[in-house]
């Protein structure tokens, strides 16, 4: 009689190499798609090697921008303050002195201080205000009000003036600023004006490129 046929039981075959390789694919681009430090791999070499795995390192630093005048500037570490400061002129016990570009009989927060900070590149500063100080009807221009700077690399803008630029660190050759000064407010004092408290508010904008 002829042999009868043998019926070898069925052996699962191993997925084709492209399938384990597109499955690993998959799996790896999900691992690269999740929120990471560092990402590393590994090499695994028959003999003596060598073998090699590499390591992905990432600094991650935001641009910034601070302007701090007055009792902001002194704030450290850099912070946001909401404190809005007052410069005094007061003629109040020497009335004979309005108009003539005398000096007030007190002055109250006159010397200001300021700092700027920033890490992309150039700053530019600028002042914006109303024309004038009211006092109801009564009015003093705005740019009675004079400033200097106590320092040449971070100069003030004038009221009524155009845009300033504090210096970049380093000659100017770095993408960092970070000036301090002390500005300093007088009042020219060149009109008699009548009595009353005048009244008006500077505000002072720092923009990086």
């Amino acid at each position: 009689m002829p042999p009868t046929p043998r019926t070898l039981p069925l052996q699962p075959r191993a997925a084709p190499p492209w399938r384990l390789g597109l499955a690993f694919a998959v799996a790896f681009a999900a691992l690269l798609g999740a929120p990471r430090v560092a990402s590393a791999e590994s090499a695994h070499t028959v003999g003596s090697g060598p073998s090699a795995a590499r390591l992905n390192f990432r600094v991650l630093l935001a641009h910034t921008l601070f302007l701090g005048v007055g009792t902001g500037a002194t704030v450290n570490p850099r912070a946001t303050n909401g404190t809005v400061d007052d410069v005094i002129f007061d003629y109040s016990a020497n009335q004979n002195a309005v108009g003539t570009g005398a000096a007030p009989s007190q002055t109250l927060g006159a010397s200001v201080p300021v700092r700027v900070y920033g890490n992309r590149g150039q700053i530019t500063l600028t002042v914006s205000h109303p024309a004038n100080l009211t006092s109801g009807v009564n009015t003093i221009p705005f740019t009675q009000i004079q400033v200097t700077s106590s320092s040449f690399f971070f100069p003030a803008p004038a009221m009524g003036g155009g845009p300033v630029l504090p210096w970049r660190n380093f000659f100017g050759l770095s993408q960092i600023t970070d000036r301090s000064a002390t500005w300093t407010f007088t009042y020219l004092n060149q009109f008699n004006v009548p009595g009353g408290v005048y009244q008006g508010q500077a505000t002072y904008t720092a923009s990086m490129l």
